[in-house]
């Protein structure tokens, strides 16, 4: 299972780095389903894998104008403020079982990940059903975007995400794309600097909440960038317009797979 495991690692750098999110959608999974650590402790890995590989992955799209770094800043400081405070407090203050009722109980963890999964479905919708992509990737568009706008935006998905312990591009690429209305291109450059920067103020919240295994969380990681150099050199020959739909769907499927391992097969 391990070698398993090993392989999705590069598998979830790729998709990071194609899509602008996703990583914490496989990583998650794969470090409670293949490697069985607690969800709790797999979203405390997952922020500092995720933010690793975000920040790899920014770089080329940095060189080639897709990314925008004042909304990235808009959007990741009230976004990372509510990570921050969300793993440092709020997450540790929730009970153990939040609910027990005849022959069932509704856990901490099991709440986390039906939590996760059910954001991943609303993501996927409206990725699938999203606005026609813009064709325009210079400055017109970043003049005409709604600052304030994306502030809040950034506050509400910093809570989420901080609270389910992802990146939370599965969020940031939806709000960018049909709200913000980027380009998916441009979203997916802007998506992985608000990534990086929110996965490691969030990891940093959970300093000391955690033993960590340093040497897995390094191997884990390595194979991720691996996978990250394999998508940046894919996404020069991906057309943007193909790109939305695709994340939208590998959402769907892959938050219904984690609903029906939780509520119907566990």
């Amino acid at each position: 299972m391990d070698v398993l495991g090993y392989g999705l690692a590069i598998a979830i750098g790729l998709l990071l780095s194609l899509l602008g999110g996703g990583g914490s959608i496989l990583t998650v999974p794969v470090l409670v389903y293949v490697f069985h650590l607690p969800p709790t402790l797999a979203t405390a890995y997952s922020l500092l894998i995720v933010g690793a590989a975000s920040l790899v992955g920014s770089v080329d799209y940095l060189r080639r104008g897709l990314a925008s770094p004042k909304t990235a800043l808009f959007f990741s400081f009230p976004s990372f403020a509510m990570v921050f405070l969300s793993r440092k407090y709020l997450v540790p203050m929730m009970p153990e079982v939040l609910f027990r009722g005849d022959g069932w109980e509704l856990t901490k963890n099991l709440f986390m990940m039906i939590l996760f999964a059910l954001l991943m479905v609303l993501s996927a919708q409206s990725m699938i059903r999203g606005r026609k992509e813009k064709i325009d990737t210079g400055e017109g568009i970043r003049r005409q975007l709604n600052y304030p706008l994306i502030f809040v935006e950034g506050l509400l998905v910093g809570t989420l995400t901080g609270f389910v312990g992802v990146g939370g591009g599965f969020l940031i690429i939806p709000v960018l794309a049909n709200f913000v209305r980027l380009p998916m291109k441009l979203a997916v450059g802007t998506s992985l600097l608000i990534i990086a920067i929110n996965s490691c103020i969030g990891f940093l919240g959970d300093l000391g909440q955690h033993r960590m295994d340093w040497e897995f969380l390094g191997r884990f990681t390595s194979l991720v960038l691996v996978g990250v150099v394999f998508g940046t050199g894919l996404s020069r020959r991906v057309p943007g317009h193909t790109l939305k739909p695709a994340f939208g769907w590998f959402t769907l499927v892959m938050g219904t797979g984690i609903l029906i391992k939780e509520l119907l097969i566990s």
